[in-house]
C-alpha cells in the first residue's frame, strides 16, 4: 500500500494514550493556541452553521469548514436521553481532507477531543473577556464536560477554586472525586445560589434538551464573565432572557448561535460581538470592571477543525495512529473494475 491510500485512525485507545503522553492539561493549553492561531485568519475558513438533523429524542449533526488547503468535517450527536439508557449523551468523530486531491488524510475519534477542545475554547474565551485575576468558577452541571472544563481553567486561566453544583449530588459527588488531587480547592455545593457566591467566573453545562432557566436574574450581579456552555440547540438554553439583556455578548459564529444558543430568546438584530475580532484587536472585549461578559458557545467546526490538524501533527512524533486501507488506488486509475478483478479469489480446480 503507498501513502496515499492509507489514512491515519485514531482510535478512543489511542486517543486516550497520546492525551496521557501529552498531559491533559498541557493538551487544553496547546488546543487553546492552536484555535487562537486559526481565529486570528477567521476570514481564510469556509462558514456555515452545522448541519443538524433533529428528532424527538436529539439531534445528529456535520460540521464542516476548509482553508483552502484542508478540509474538515465531524460528525456530532446529542442525545440527551441516552444517559438514562447508560449511553453517552454526545460521541463524535472527525475527518481531515487534502483540498488539492480530495483524499481524507485523518480519520480520528473525536468523543474524547471534543470534551478537550471545548473546555479549551471556554478557558480562551475567558482569557478574553473574565476579570483580571479571577480564581474562583462556579461550575453548573457537572456531567462529563465539568472536569475537562475545571481543569482547562485551571490551566490556562489560572482558576483556584471550583463550587460545583448539579441536581444530581451523585454528579457532583463524581466532579469532586475525580478532581481531587487536580490542584484545585473543589467546593461541592446544594445550590446554585450558592455556589456562584464569590465566583468570578459561572460556567453552565448541563444537558437536558429544553428552555430551562439555569442562571436567574437576580442571581447575577455585576463584574462576572459567564461561560453559558450547555445551550446549544433550537430550544435548549439555561439563562433567564433578563441576563442577556444586561451582558455584552460574544459568540462564535452568529448565523449559527442565533439558531442554538442564549441569543435564539432575542431578536435577530440584538447585538454580539464575534470572538475572532476581540482576539485580533478588532473589537473590545471586556469594556471596565463592573461589565457582565457573557461567552454564548455552541462550539463551531472551526474549533473543530483546529483540533484535528493539531492532532495531525502531535501524530508526526507520537504514532498512536493506525493505518487503515480505506482508498481503492488501482494501478491504472481508470481500471477501478480490473483492480476488482484482479482480487478475485484462485479458483483451484482438482484434477
Amino acid at each position: 500500500m503507498t501513502q496515499l491510500n492509507v489514512v491515519p485512525f485514531v482510535s478512543v485507545d489511542n486517543m486516550m494514550k497520546l492525551v496521557h503522553a501529552i498531559g491533559i492539561e498541557p493538551m487544553m493549553v496547546e488546543l487553546a493556541d492552536r484555535i487562537e492561531d486559526d481565529f486570528r485568519r477567521w476570514p481564510s475558513f469556509d462558514k456555515t452553521p452545522r448541519i443538524a438533523s433533529h428528532s424527538d429524542v436529539g439531534v445528529i449533526e456535520l460540521m464542516p469548514t476548509s482553508d483552502g488547503q484542508t478540509y474538515g468535517f465531524k460528525y456530532v450527536n446529542g442525545h440527551p436521553t441516552n444517559m438514562k439508557r447508560g449511553l453517552q449523551t454526545v460521541t463524535a468523530f472527525g475527518v481531515l481532507a487534502d483540498v488539492a486531491t480530495g483524499y481524507p488524510v485523518l480519520l480520528s475519534e473525536m468523543t474524547i477531543l471534543t470534551a478537550l477542545r471545548t473546555a479549551a475554547m471556554s478557558a480562551l474565551a475567558a482569557r478574553h473577556l473574565a476579570p483580571k485575576g479571577a480564581t474562583t468558577m462556579a461550575l453548573i452541571g457537572n456531567g462529563s464536560q465539568s472536569e475537562f472544563q475545571a481543569l482547562a481553567f485551571r490551566a490556562i486561566c489560572g482558576i483556584r477554586e471550583v463550587r460545583l453544583y448539579d441536581l444530581s449530588p451523585d454528579a457532583t459527588a463524581k466532579c469532586a472525586r475525580n478532581l481531587a488531587g487536580s490542584g484545585l480547592r473543589v467546593v461541592p455545593c446544594p445550590s446554585a445560589e450558592e455556589a456562584i457566591e464569590g465566583a468570578q467566573i459561572i460556567t453552565t453545562v448541563t444537558a437536558d434538551k429544553q428552555f430551562a432557566t439555569i442562571l436567574s436574574g437576580n442571581m447575577i450581579g455585576p463584574g462576572v464573565h459567564i461561560n453559558a456552555v450547555g445551550g446549544d440547540c433550537p430550544g435548549k438554553t439555561e439563562l433567564a432572557r433578563d441576563i442577556l439583556l444586561r451582558s455584552d455578548i460574544f459568540v462564535e459564529y452568529p448565523p449559527q448561535t442565533r439558531i442554538e444558543g442564549e441569543i435564539q430568546q432575542l431578536p435577530p438584530d440584538h447585538p454580539v460581538t464575534e470572538l475572532w475580532q476581540v482576539i485580533t484587536g478588532a473589537a473590545p472585549g471586556r469594556r471596565d470592571a463592573g461589565a457582565i461578559t457573557l461567552f454564548d458557545s455552541v462550539g463551531f467546526a472551526i474549533e473543530d477543525f483546529s483540533a484535528l490538524c493539531y492532532l495531525r501533527e502531535k501524530l508526526a512524533t507520537l504514532s498512536f495512529c493506525e493505518q487503515l486501507d480505506m482508498i481503492a488506488d488501482p494501478d491504472d486509475p481508470r481500471d477501478l473494475y480490473g483492480m476488482l478483478l484482479r482480487a478475485a479469489p484462485v479458483v483451484v480446480k482438482r484434477a
